[in-house]
């Protein structure tokens, strides 16, 4: 089974201004809450065709988060909150894009950071800690997800640089089998700082600051 990995930018005061709000929320915030729910029902209406049962909806996991709680016990709770979450951030967030497509992505990225630490890149800025890190330390600790889908991760956009620049400077030394890889994410980090450093300057009401992952 392959799986994909997604990303998209947002400010993440937007996304936890919902966690807890008990819906007390502006009209506009309201809006998006509406389209969020929306979102959440047509999900989980797909995972109803394909009779997969999570022991908690994705609607009512939305739920919860709103509430601010995360206290259900279903055994796979984790993965209906992690997919209520990300319906959150996808109505606050920049147009998702596409990472990539692995068979076995953690298993890939944990020994592209063996690579990588044995290169001297530092450990604050190896691929598989901020793609399977979770969330920002603000946010609520969401249940661990079974079979590790799906799962958010992130990265602050002050990062993306460094990150890409450390990548660069061990690209020629490193095992061929990531080269490309590496190569492909340090271009979207260098692209989505580049992205992130012109609105900052440019634009009054930018206010983004987290690249957030999707894995699923």
């Amino acid at each position: 089974m392959s799986h994909n990995i997604s990303y998209s930018t947002a400010d993440k005061a937007d996304v936890l201004a919902y966690l807890g709000s008990n819906g007390a929320l502006s009209d506009e915030q309201l809006r998006r809450l509406d389209g969020m729910r929306r979102d959440a029902r047509a999900r989980q209406d797909d995972l109803d065709r394909q009779d997969v049962d999570w022991g908690l909806s994705i609607p009512d996991a939305l739920d919860h988060l709103i509430a601010g709680h995360t206290r259900s016990d279903a055994q796979c709770a984790g993965n209906a909150y992690h997919a209520a979450l990300q319906h959150i951030i996808d109505h606050n967030a920049s147009d998702p894009s596409h990472l990539g497509t692995y068979s076995k992505p953690s298993t890939f990225f944990g020994l592209v950071d063996d690579e990588m630490r044995r290169l001297g890149v530092p450990a604050d800025l190896l691929p598989h800690g901020f793609l399977y890190d979770g969330p920002p330390p603000e946010f609520p600790h969401l249940p661990y997800a079974i079979d590790g889908y799906p799962t958010i991760g992130h990265l602050p956009l002050a990062r993306t640089k460094p990150a890409a620049d450390a990548y660069r400077a061990v690209l020629d030394r490193m095992n061929p089998d990531f080269r490309y890889d590496v190569e492909e994410l340090a271009e979207k980090l260098e692209f989505e700082h580049g992205e992130w450093e012109r609105a900052t300057k440019d634009i009054d009401w930018y206010t983004q600051d987290t690249l957030f992952f999707w894995l699923t």
